[in-house]
């Protein structure tokens, strides 16, 4: 090996210690404090100290325990991103093919929401779902509700809040992989005697695909362990795992039910994710 060589793969590892640094601060100790407190002794508490006890049982009595709000969490996530996935990709494919001189205009608009408070955004739709508000008035005059019908504190306003909140992180990595495709492909579909539809399920979702499972990604994740919508829009019955394992470390002080439904968590998104990420054909994501 050369000396020229051998210096540059040394300021290589130089100019990767930054980020290493900040991954064993910022991600591996954290994680591995939240895995030492998920195996605490269960009889301990805040007050007289846990005791690092491999206490392996409190998974299963954590998830005995909450699997209710574990599942509701992955249904309203998936149902979020799902809408998320048809508004998304019609804006995005506006966007890219017929914004034309608009297409900055509109992806800034696409993100101004994030101008605001997450909070903020979310005690709108509080405002915008209120019993007496607009929606719910025109719903009740058009016999969709009825009259003592009520949006918030159910699943439609949870969703609704999570769908809105989460759509941008759908939108930017479509915009992304619509506005690379050559819309000469289209074009020859078109030639070749293929309808639009036909053009779109050949041509353009396939070639969509990155974008598509990159924007699920992005959308799902945080919107299964959210917890401000279901906060603030739902009620105890729309409550997310979010909203358990917060309250587990905040109210009732329960650290290692707390860390094992949170280990329970990120497992089986990592699980669901590397799952779908194989059957979507695209782990040169990962």
């Amino acid at each position: 090996m050369s000396e020229t060589t051998r210096r540059r793969g040394t300021i290589g590892y130089i100019l990767l210690l930054p980020a290493l640094v900040w991954l064993a601060l910022f991600f591996v100790v954290p994680f591995y404090s939240l895995v030492a407190t998920s195996l605490y002794d269960p009889d301990g508490s805040i007050f007289r100290g846990y005791e690092m006890s491999w206490a392996w049982q409190n998974y299963p009595d954590a998830l005995a325990e909450y699997w209710v709000p574990l599942v509701r969490s992955l249904v309203y996530g998936a149902i979020a991103t799902l809408f998320c996935l048809v508004l998304g990709y019609v804006l995005a494919y506006a966007i890219a093919f017929k914004a034309g001189r608009w297409k900055n205009l509109m992806l800034v608009l696409v993100i101004a929401p994030f101008f605001t408070s997450f909070l903020i955004r979310t005690l709108s739709w509080k405002l915008i779902l209120e019993d007496d508000g607009l929606v719910v008035n025109t719903l009740q005059f058009l016999q969709i509700l009825g009259d003592d019908g009520r949006l918030l504190a159910t699943p439609v306003a949870v969703v609704a809040g999570l769908t809105y909140n989460f759509l941008p992180f759908m939108v930017l990595p479509l915009f992304a992989s619509i506005d690379r495709i050559d819309h000469r492909l289209i074009e020859a579909a078109s030639d070749l005697y293929a309808s639009p539809i036909v053009g779109f399920f050949k041509v353009t979702w396939p070639l969509s695909l990155p974008g598509v499972v990159s924007g699920t990604l992005l959308t799902f994740i945080p919107a299964a362990g959210d917890y401000i919508n279901a906060q603030l829009l739902g009620s105890p019955n729309q409550r997310m795992i979010g909203n358990v394992i917060q309250n587990l470390f905040t109210d009732a002080n329960d650290y290692p039910a707390a860390g094992a439904m949170s280990m329970i968590l990120v497992v089986l998104v990592v699980v669901m994710v590397l799952f779908y990420v194989r059957r979507a054909g695209t782990e040169d994501l990962l």
